[in-house]
């Protein structure tokens, strides 16, 4: 059992679980996690120069959180930073560690790509959801933002827009 954090007992004194955290949770106990941590194991980074990489369960769950959820590689690490459920997934533990950035993440795709992983990971993920009687609907992450327009535009004479 991993060490709660300040976090972990903030959020257990919440009254129920989120839709996102149910899911994560079905995720969690459906998937052929040490099957596909044992497949990629062989053409993982092996730590020889730079950077100590990520764990492989850490980028595989990053990696499909990014899938379900139609992120981009910058979505996904905001969304992780944002989100309790999807931190809670990972394993990430903010007082330890940060969360894989974006060009990490990518690389991790772009190995699972290479060694055509990601067609078999997708193939093993559904058979897995349908065998527990699931259906997976697919949803999207949306971000706002917020841009200061001027009040009142008003064209000059000049054809020009003018703030008054």
């Amino acid at each position: 059992m991993k060490q709660q954090t300040f976090s972990d007992v903030e959020y257990s004194n919440r009254r129920g679980k989120t839709r996102r955290e149910r899911f994560l949770d079905s995720m969690e106990e459906l998937l052929p996690w040490e099957k596909w941590i044992e497949m990629i194991r062989p053409y993982y980074y092996r730590n020889t120069r730079g950077r100590k990489p990520k764990a492989i369960e850490v980028m595989l769950r990053m990696y499909l959180l990014q899938r379900w959820y139609h992120l981009s590689a910058e979505g996904i690490e905001e969304a992780v930073s944002d989100s309790y459920a999807m931190r809670r997934f990972l394993g990430i533990n903010f007082l330890d560690e940060q969360t894989p950035d974006a060009s990490t993440l990518l690389r991790f795709r772009h190995l699972l790509e290479n060694h055509h992983m990601d067609e078999q990971i997708a193939e093993e993920e559904a058979e897995a959801i349908r065998k527990a009687g699931f259906v997976i609907h697919e949803g999207l992450i949306t971000d706002a933002v917020v841009v200061r327009v001027p009040k009142n535009l008003k064209k000059s004479p000049a054809g020009k827009r003018t703030e008054t």
